[in-house]
């Protein structure tokens, strides 16, 4: 069975730092547009962060620029999201999600209805 499995969630404290993981489990994502979303209570669902099948030229949100980065292993197994500098408004549910067909941009401004495979979410709680 194909999917995505998320890790790496947790407690982060204010200027901290977590990494998040996104492995794929049945396929690879040599063809795939990964892009990380979160949302907190109450809120909408938003991208955060994607990276092309090409690797090339990854996106973030302006919320997160310069704090966040986004990698995939030469597996093209599993994407990572590297979280540093964390604030209290980083506090949310993280899901990645995989949308398929080559590509050498991405976008973070995309409609969640485009995407083939979801992970089951990580809750990250960022608080001192």
């Amino acid at each position: 069975q194909s999917q995505l499995v998320e890790s790496g969630g947790g407690l982060g404290q204010p200027g901290g730092s977590l990494r998040l993981s996104c492995a794929a489990s049945g396929f690879t994502l040599d063809y795939y547009t990964i892009v990380w979303f979160r949302q907190a209570p109450g809120k909408e669902r938003e991208g955060v962060s994607c990276i092309s099948s090409s690797g090339d030229k990854p996106a973030y949100a302006d919320s997160v620029k310069g704090r966040f980065t986004i990698s995939r292993d030469n597996a093209k197994t599993t994407v990572y999201l590297q979280m540093n500098s964390l604030k209290s408004e980083d506090t949310a549910v993280y899901y990645c999600a995989a949308r398929a067909g080559y590509s050498l941009r991405c976008s973070v401004h995309v409609s969640t209805s485009e995407f083939h495979y979801w992970g089951q979410g990580t809750q990250v709680t960022v608080s001192s």
